[in-house]
């Protein structure tokens, strides 16, 4: 037993504490409260002394220095002075009662401590526990997230290159085809747009009248205008098709970046993930918990991937509409051509018709000319025939006439004779008249049919002249075309 202190009526002792036991009984009974100290939960690694400072409340008076050592932690009760006034027995069993109403409020209050205290220690262990599991998990979520992402860049990275090679062979076919409608430098005529513009060049050295703007000329003009459309369309497509591959290797680029920091991100999440509590090389890092130095926060890291896959699909999007206008335009393109070519070829051959034809008609109408030329020669030899034959009858009217007018006096009479000579006369004078003007028509129309003999013989001369360019030139070089795969740059 060791002395705990007395008074003047009687002196404490309390039980010795058994070896080995640090921290009170935890027992209800009014046997176990024999020490004042409050338990305190003891723990190395909290920075905590080993011994804990405890206090004991003071029943009643001042602590009495002398009763213990100054440097003592443990405070003992006050004990009342020796020389203190003797009591009555009632003010004993009051004092006593106090006493052990004091002793078991302490008791009851140490006991809710101890019972909080343990229920916080409990409860601290159990939460910084489930913290860390709960830390784990959620690292554990965030290496999935990782590799989640990670699946999906790869993923959209390895479409994206498959569309991108894709684009560079629909942009070496565009360049075929480019090259085909062209043709080199020198003047090859078996390049469609060098053959339009050489039939241009012959039909320019037609004569006369033939060198017009018909519709083999329209055509062909057309076919060099569809042509050069054609080019330009093709050479637009070969920069948009460029362009868009330049977009692809830049969202490429993104995605391959983001994909390398996914991986270096999961490698050290991995290595947070397989830290323990008995883990060697964890150490403490003094105000880690105060640096800030996130880049991004759950919500805008995952929306920077999806931004990106995102905008690789647009561009997939994009790549493919590229391709697909290039079928669609490669495919219009060889048809617009293929179609001019026959609307020219045709227009070449219905020309050569016409022009044949026109000449059969041209040759026959100078046959009739010549024999009109013919007939108007002999119709103005006998007009001229005819004049001459009523100059006799003219004299002798007029004569008659002459003669009368010498009648003497009265019988200077207008009588019939009279009047029928007059009538005679100017009847003769008509006849005369209308046959020089009919004469005058004859040597027109014939000088009409000299002039149209000679314009016939030109004509004639120039189609045959562009039947030769037409026929023999033109459709000369246009038996060769580009056929559709070649002009579709499939060869």
């Amino acid at each position: 037993m060791d002395f705990f202190g007395s008074t003047q009526s009687c002196a404490y002792f309390r039980p010795a504490p058994p070896v080995g036991r640090v921290l009170p009984n935890l027992s209800t009974m009014k046997d176990s409260y024999k020490c004042f100290a409050r338990p305190q939960p003891v723990y190395h690694h909290l920075n905590l002394d080993w011994k804990p400072k405890t206090r004991y409340k003071i029943s009643f008076g001042e602590q009495n220095d002398a009763d213990g050592p100054s440097g003592d932690d443990t405070k003992m009760p006050p004990l009342a002075p020796s020389n203190a006034a003797p009591t009555t027995p009632e003010e004993w069993r009051r004092a006593n009662t106090a006493h052990l109403r004091q002793s078991e409020a302490s008791r009851r209050q140490a006991e809710k401590m101890r019972a909080e205290t343990s229920r916080l220690i409990q409860v601290q262990d159990q939460l910084t526990r489930k913290a860390q599991s709960e830390t784990s998990r959620r690292i554990g979520e965030r290496m999935t997230d990782i590799a989640f992402w990670t699946n999906e860049l790869s993923y959209e990275v390895e479409q994206l290159v498959r569309d991108s090679e894709m684009l560079k062979g629909v942009k070496t076919r565009l360049e075929k085809a480019l090259s085909v409608t062209e043709g080199p430098k020198q003047r090859d005529f078996h390049f469609p747009l060098q053959m339009a513009k050489e039939c241009l060049y012959h039909r320019q050295k037609k004569l006369g009248n033939e060198l017009i703007t018909d519709t083999v000329e329209k055509e062909l003009v057309q076919e060099v205008s569809v042509i050069a459309s054609c080019q330009e369309q093709i050479q637009r497509l070969i920069d948009k098709t460029m362009k868009q591959l330049e977009t692809n290797r830049k969202v490429q680029h993104v995605m391959e970046k983001d994909i390398d920091d996914k991986h270096a991100a999961y490698r050290i999440e991995d290595r947070c993930h397989k830290l323990m509590d008995f883990t060697s090389g964890i150490a403490f890092f003094v105000d880690v918990d105060r640096m800030d130095v996130s880049a991004s926060v759950p919500e805008s890291w995952a929306k920077f991937s999806e931004n990106s896959i995102l905008l690789s699909q647009s561009e997939r999007a994009a790549t493919a509409k590229v391709r697909d206008e290039v079928e669609r335009v490669v495919e219009v393109t060889s048809r617009e051509m293929w179609s001019q070519y026959h609307r020219v070829n045709i227009a070449f051959a219905s020309c050569i018709s016409e022009t044949a034809e026109a000449k059969d008609k041209l040759q026959a109408h100078l046959a009739k000319t010549l024999q009109e030329v013919f007939q108007t020669e002999r119709t103005i030899s006998a007009l001229e025939e005819a004049i001459r034959n009523k100059e006799a009858p003219l004299k002798v009217a007029q004569s008659r006439l002459k003669e009368r007018s010498k009648r003497p006096n009265i019988e200077l009479c207008k009588d019939p004779p009279h009047s029928k000579l007059l009538t005679e006369i100017h009847s003769i004078n008509g006849t005369v008249a209308s046959l020089k003007l009919h004469l005058a028509e004859a040597q027109d129309s014939l000088q009409q049919l000299v002039n149209s003999k000679a314009t016939l013989e030109q004509e004639l001369f120039a189609k045959a002249h562009s039947l030769f360019i037409d026929r023999e030139k033109c459709m000369g070089i246009r038996k060769i075309f580009p056929s559709s795969p070649r002009l579709a740059g499939y060869t």
